[in-house]
């Protein structure tokens, strides 16, 4: 008696217990971006990339959303940071590593550059609009508008000191239910 072999049998662990590959998308996803600070197109390339990807994991209902996310958090990191004296080399390139991460539910963004100084929230965050009248738009500064349109995409926003000998990573949150709620409404 010949037995035919599952074309999923390889895909069984000893305790025949269904085992998922490393490409299945219920495990997520994770791809990593390295961008130069100084080149006049880095916001543009993790704008794109970023988009792209989510594009080919089905993930168009989060495209926008992350597009300017990414865009906020790569500004940033160009227009603001200073890097630490450890990781700051005469004449050498500032690098941002952009993070895309995805699980059933969640994406996760984060943008790592080489300043370990806490980012900061814009003024505005701390006055209600209602006590504020006309007068809103004046008490949020100049500079800071950006984390202020990520806090109002995002689920959560935080940040964490860099593995390294400095540097942080300024992360975001969004739910997929959510943005698909959003985008299908």
């Amino acid at each position: 008696m010949e037995v035919q072999q599952s074309k999923h049998a390889a895909n069984v662990s000893m305790t025949g217990a269904p085992c998922r590959s490393v490409h299945d998308p219920a495990n997520g996803h994770f791809r990593v971006l390295t961008l130069c600070a100084e080149d006049p197109d880095c916001a543009k390339a993790a704008r794109d990339t970023v988009g792209s990807y989510l594009r080919t994991w089905g993930l168009v209902h989060a495209v926008d959303d992350a597009q300017l996310i990414v865009s906020e958090l790569v500004g940033n990191v160009v227009h603001h940071a200073v890097p630490d004296d450890v990781l700051a080399m005469p004449g050498a390139s500032r690098c941002i590593d952009v993070s895309l991460m995805t699980r059933p539910e969640v994406l996760l963004i984060g943008a790592a550059g080489e300043d370990s100084d806490p980012p900061e929230l814009a003024a505005g965050e701390w006055i209600s609009r209602e006590s504020s009248g006309d007068f809103s738009e004046a008490l949020v500064s100049e500079w800071g508008r950006g984390l202020l349109i990520i806090q109002c995409l995002a689920d959560a926003v935080w940040w964490s000191s860099g593995l390294r000998d400095g540097g942080k990573t300024v992360w975001v949150r969004l739910g997929l239910d959510r943005l698909w709620a959003e985008y299908s409404a």
